[in-house]
């Protein structure tokens, strides 16, 4: 079915409805309408928050409902790989290649962008590569496409209808055409996979050409991850962690991020470097993950762990960026536990 095409009459003057229906189940013609009256609310809203009338029609004018996206959502797949297989998939030999030759080519902006930020360019790089294959794989879905259909669905309607809101303000302030505003079912965009609403926050024009544009410009993609991350508390000239061996009997109960101590006192409690030598003194606070429980390796982690997790609330992901970052380090060897 071709999506209708609106007026800004349409758009801005359709009367509301009070709570948009799912599409499954209703006549094809009722399951239209119902979509196009929520898009007319969303519309409203938007105007009311200053996006110009025309933005609002040309961006929504096409939209279509996108029965694969709530599919997506509500089918999503368990997580079955150990942290040790997602190590191999996420930090393999070639994308540790590819991430130590983006290091390189791009140093002179890197180091420019962590002068600015004071974020080290290996993080910024090894997010770069988490989130989007340093840029290979970004998502090709219309992301107001996608935001509607999961805005009009109702299991997470709120919080997507604010994200298509906040789309469109991306659209109105220049930064992207609607037709190249693309990324992953979900919403998140371009090569650092933000969500609109994180886009408006820090996205940066870095190269100050008046777009903040992270879906083809290099300065505001690496700029924008620096932003974002600098933002969320990362601690310039500190590591994320390091693998631990721990002695026989240790109580698990003193694992967990809620669960800090110094190192010298983790020290004492008899936790070891991989290499089995004592680790250093100091009085740096750390937590010991482990990520598969007791199976799995142990990890000591710092506060800038703490911060990738607030990007991603994921011990595996918050790893992964640590073990690639470590992996452009100098003479650097990874181990996947």
């Amino acid at each position: 079915m071709m999506p209708r095409r609106y007026s800004r009459r349409l758009l801005l003057s359709t009367p509301l409805i009070a709570a948009p229906a799912l599409l499954a189940g209703l006549p094809a013609a009722a399951a239209e309408e119902d979509f196009y009256a929520f898009l007319s609310t969303v519309g409203r809203e938007a105007a009311a928050q200053g996006v110009r009338s025309s933005t609002i029609d040309l961006a929504l004018r096409y939209a279509q409902y996108l029965p694969h996206v709530i599919e997506l959502d509500r089918h999503q797949p368990e997580q079955v790989l150990t942290f040790a297989q997602y190590l191999q998939k996420t930090v393999s030999p070639q994308r540790v290649e590819n991430a130590r030759r983006q290091l390189y080519d791009n140093w002179v902006l890197l180091d420019a962008v962590w002068r600015r930020y004071d974020v080290e360019p290996r993080f910024i790089v090894a997010l770069w590569g988490m989130e989007s294959d340093f840029g290979a794989i970004t998502g090709n879905y219309m992301v107001v496409s996608s935001l509607a259909t999961l805005g009009f669905d109702g299991r997470r309607g709120p919080y997507f209808r604010g994200e298509l809101i906040s789309a469109l303000r991306i659209i109105d302030e220049g930064n992207v055409g609607v037709g190249n505003m693309t990324g992953s079912w979900a919403g998140a965009m371009g090569q650092c996979q933000f969500m609109p609403s994180t886009f408006l926050r820090y996205a940066v024009d870095y190269d100050r050409d008046g777009r903040r544009d992270i879906w083809n410009n290099r300065a505001d993609v690496l700029g924008s991850i620096a932003n974002f991350l600098a933002h969320l508390g990362w601690r310039n000239g500190e590591s994320w962690g390091r693998q631990v061996l721990l002695p026989a009997g240790f109580d698990e109960r003193w694992t967990g991020l809620d669960f800090k101590r110094p190192t010298g006192e983790w020290s004492r409690m008899g936790v070891r470097g991989v290499d089995a030598r004592p680790l250093a003194a100091g009085e740096v606070e750390a937590s010991l993950v482990m990520p598969d429980g007791a199976d799995g390796p142990a990890l000591l982690v710092y506060d800038n762990f703490r911060t990738i997790m607030r990007w991603n609330k994921s011990t595996y992901f918050a790893a992964a960026v640590g073990y690639l970052a470590d992996s452009m380090q100098r003479g650097a060897r990874i181990e996947h536990g």
